[in-house]
């Protein structure tokens, strides 16, 4: 694609990489194809080729960007997809991101709009703040019918995803926890936002099983939010606060006992936690230290890997594996997960269409609800169509996402790995002994409320 960017603005280092993703792009269209909101909508706009023309024109003529850009661009996933397609190796990323910061800076969206996003990054990146807003919810949840009447859709969005009860808090955490064993290794494990809300039995399940496997863990003190939701709504200035907040923490790790790797469990934060090289890439005192620890971070299916598990039976059990886009997409991660499962004995079994998105990316399910509600929508038709019965997955969005419109029980990857090695049986499987023929049974599916062991119930 032939641009015509003037000197001055290719002094700017996000134009001039804007400009060199734009050039590497032959208007080819392969993209289509594979973009679920073009998928769903048909409209040129709503692709990553017609985006990346909104996008040029945008930023050559440097201007504030207007309702309809805002429009397109708000609702693409960033699910990445059309990056696995594009046989010319457009970054796709890198561009929408650096469009998302102009929009931030030049386009003055409505109050919803900005209470919305406000109240999200304000909240979710912050577990104590977001166990408080989910305690709330369950008071309030009555509301999510009215609010969509009253043209409150992403207000609704936001009560309806919430669960009903939550996980009890976890113990208070040890800053590391030794290997059973000789040691084979040291980790840090990234704790995550949501995760200690909604899913603590991830984190639990991965301790216990590098642990059993002679890794030292650690859980790195001053560790935060990744950045990805605030990077995402195109606040940069605050994203890469978020950055280098986590580059000090780990860093004092790695200097203080060294590290064989970084490990996330949600992959959403792995692809951004993996992009810190670049993020920083201009920041003369961080570059250096934000690409080791991009270098260093592995997503945990990633590092098990390159471990001999061992230690528990062979699980005779049918599992639909959803690969999150950021897993597939985003780090390029698509053997690994199965291939453990396969190991411990599963029946694994791939989701037709499983390269679209299920409409959870981030926040993306409660900006543009009506969008995701379709994505999952046929997301779910597809896993039944697996015929499983249980579901593993290495993003907590889409467990929420899927788990709120599917009652088979939803689980990571690693909890049913550390299962198979010796650890205890889920908690989400409790009573769960399917017969032949279940998942043709929607009565003997057990609730997703069960799903994550003792909980704390609040009664509205």
């Amino acid at each position: 694609m032939q641009t015509h960017f003037l000197l001055q603005q290719l002094a700017d280092p996000n134009i001039s990489e804007s400009d060199k993703i734009l050039r590497a792009c032959v208007h080819c269209g392969f993209c289509t194809a594979t973009c679920p909101t073009y998928v769903l909508l048909g409209d040129e706009a709503d692709s990553p080729r017609g985006r990346i023309y909104l996008i040029k024109e945008m930023l050559e003529q440097d201007r504030p960007a207007a309702k309809d850009d805002v429009k397109h661009i708000d609702r693409c996933l960033s699910c990445l997809s059309c990056m696995t397609t594009c046989p010319s190796g457009v970054h796709y990323m890198h561009l929408v991101d650096n469009a998302r910061n102009h929009i931030e800076r030049t386009y003055s969206r409505s109050f919803s709009d900005k209470f919305a996003r406000t109240l999200l990054r304000l909240v979710m990146p912050y577990p104590a703040r977001f166990r408080a807003m989910m305690r709330l919810s369950q008071f309030t949840r009555w509301i999510a019918p009215i609010a969509g009447v009253m043209g409150m859709p992403r207000i609704a969005a936001m009560l309806t995803l919430a669960p009903r009860s939550l996980p009890k808090k976890s113990a208070p955490l040890s800053h590391v926890y030794p290997p059973i064993g000789p040691k084979k290794g040291r980790v840090a494990l990234m704790s995550g936002c949501v995760d200690q809300v909604v899913k603590p039995s991830i984190r639990e399940a991965t301790i216990r099983l590098l642990t059993r496997h002679g890794i030292e863990v650690v859980l790195p003190k001053g560790e935060a939010c990744c950045g990805s939701l605030s990077h995402h709504m195109g606040r940069e200035h605050e994203a890469h606060g978020f950055v280098k907040n986590n580059v000090d923490a780990w860093t004092a790790e790695i200097e203080n006992g060294g590290l064989d790797a970084i490990l996330i469990t949600a992959s959403g934060c792995g692809t951004t936690v993996k992009d810190y090289g670049f993020m920083l890439r201009n920041d003369a005192a961080y570059a250096q230290k934000a690409a080791r620890v991009s270098s260093l971070t592995r997503d945990i299916t990633e590092y098990l890997s390159t471990l001999e598990l061992g230690g528990g039976q062979q699980i005779k059990l049918p599992v639909a594996y959803h690969s999150a886009c950021s897993m597939q997409h985003g780090q390029k991660i698509t053997r690994e997960p199965k291939k453990l499962l396969t190991g411990m004995g599963f029946d694994v079994r791939d989701v037709p269409e499983g390269h679209l998105c299920c409409g959870s990316a981030g926040t993306y399910n409660m900006l543009q609800p009506e969008i995701a509600g379709r994505l999952r929508e046929r997301k779910v038709a597809n896993v039944r169509s697996t015929g499983a019965g249980l579901i593993a997955t290495g993003n907590v969005g889409c467990m929420v996402q899927i788990g709120s419109a599917l009652d088979w029980p939803i689980l990571h990857t690693v909890e049913l790995l550390d299962w198979a090695t010796g650890g205890p049986k889920p908690n989400a499987l409790d009573g769960w002994n399917p017969p032949e023929g279940l998942w043709h049974n929607p009565a003997t599916l057990i609730p997703r409320e069960k799903a994550d062991g003792p909980r704390e119930e609040v009664k509205a």
